[in-house]
């Protein structure tokens, strides 16, 4: 498994603008099978930023997979008003040092 985070720093859009912009896009995330899982977190002192993780199956299967599968399409036209308000834009591979209650 692969996280994906991409952060926002919006500048020409409102916060509720992106999150409308992820409920729309969500469907297609969902349908996706290389797609584990999302989670859209917005910074509290600074509201403009956004925080996007994604849980994919692997690298490959992101960039290869779901970018040239079906669900890609819709899911980049319901978010491609942000995309040049992408801050960063990584992978990470997990590491054995988790902890949660």
């Amino acid at each position: 498994m692969i996280v994906e985070h991409i952060r926002y720093v919006l500048t020409d859009h409102k916060p509720e603008d992106v999150i409308a912009g992820y409920e729309a896009a969500a469907e297609h995330l969902q349908a996706a099978p290389e797609c584990l899982g999302y989670e859209l977190t917005q910074c509290v002192e600074e509201p403009n930023v956004f925080l996007l993780t994604t849980r994919w199956t692997s690298a490959g299967d992101h960039m290869q997979g779901f970018r040239r599968g079906p669900n890609f399409p819709p899911f980049l036209a319901a978010i491609r008003p942000f995309v040049g308000e992408i801050a960063e834009m990584r992978h990470y591979r997990q590491t054995d040092l988790v902890w949660q209650r």
